[in-house]
């Protein structure tokens, strides 16, 4: 049975067409469903929107461009001499660990946004959408590793003003880059579930500095573990930022460190295997 619409705003009923609710139920039900986005897809989509929030909030690239300037001038000329005779001799072995210092410290950033976006209520929105679900973490993640990408850049380019000299050449530094990308992106898991476990941005940055200040400092990126105690050796000489930093030295020095590249690698696959279902979890059940 066909049932037409009444004017409700004096309109002549001449001047509109009847609609029945056939005619609309065949407007509203589509007969063929647009198909589903892939995985691969709505990750790209997620990490073009992580990079669109840099387009209009400038402000965040202070991490990647100021803040690994000001590391490698100040640790440089602050303890060049005192411990390579010359900060130009000091560069070469401290400029591979700034860099893993910088990229490292600037994955907690990845927490920090997806905590903002819970607590704006941005993630029930994309909870409803018909997408593989873990495409909302991973674009996150696929757009920080942009950023890391620039603040390496950006971190080289003032080292090789100060003097820096990569014996490896430019497949050594890309080789070191690379694996620097690897683990800071699974590392990035780690601040992931912290942003979807607390419930504060001020809690999230509270823990993540206390994690990361000891891996960071407690390593090879300023001196080599040889001159520290043997109780710190210890703990220096199995702390993945040591490996991670050591493997991206030796690359860059233009020698193949097998044995810390394995080590920087299945650290890597470590923190994907563990927190990668771990944050997943949180995050279906947040």
């Amino acid at each position: 049975m066909s049932t037409a619409t009444k004017p409700t705003n004096g309109t002549d009923t001449a001047d509109l067409a009847p609609v029945s609710t056939e005619s609309l139920a065949a407007l509203l039900v589509a007969t063929e469903r647009p198909p589903r986005p892939n995985a691969i897809r709505t990750s790209l989509t997620f990490g073009w929107r992580a990079m669109l929030k840099i387009k209009h909030v400038p402000e965040q690239l202070f991490d990647v461009t100021a803040f690994p300037i000001m590391l490698v001038l100040m640790y440089t000329y602050l303890f060049g001499g005192a411990l390579a005779g010359s900060p130009r001799e000091y560069i070469q072995y401290l400029l591979p660990g700034i860099l893993v210092m910088s990229v490292t410290m600037i994955t907690m950033y990845t927490g920090l946004a997806v905590n903002i976006d819970i607590e704006k209520g941005v993630f029930d929105r994309f909870r409803s959408l018909p997408i593989w679900r873990p495409s909302t973490l991973v674009g996150y993640l696929l757009g920080d590793a942009l950023r890391y990408a620039m603040a390496s850049v950006v971190m080289l380019s003032v080292g090789l003003i100060m003097g820096f000299r990569p014996d490896g050449g430019f497949q050594g530094v890309l080789g070191g880059v690379v694996l620097l990308l690897i683990f800071s992106f699974a590392f990035s898991w780690v601040w992931t579930m912290f942003g979807l476990l607390l419930r504060t941005e001020k809690s999230v940055m509270g823990v993540s500095m206390m994690i990361l200040f000891p891996l960071t400092f407690l390593s090879d990126i300023f001196v080599r573990p040889e001159t520290m105690p043997g109780w710190l050796q210890a703990f220096v000489n199995n702390n993945p930022i040591t490996h991670l930093s050591s493997a991206v030295r030796g690359l860059m020095d233009g020698s193949w460190p097998t044995a810390e590249i394995a080590w920087s690698l299945g650290w890597a696959g470590l923190l994907v295997a563990v927190f990668g279902p771990v944050t997943m979890r949180l995050y279906n059940r947040k």
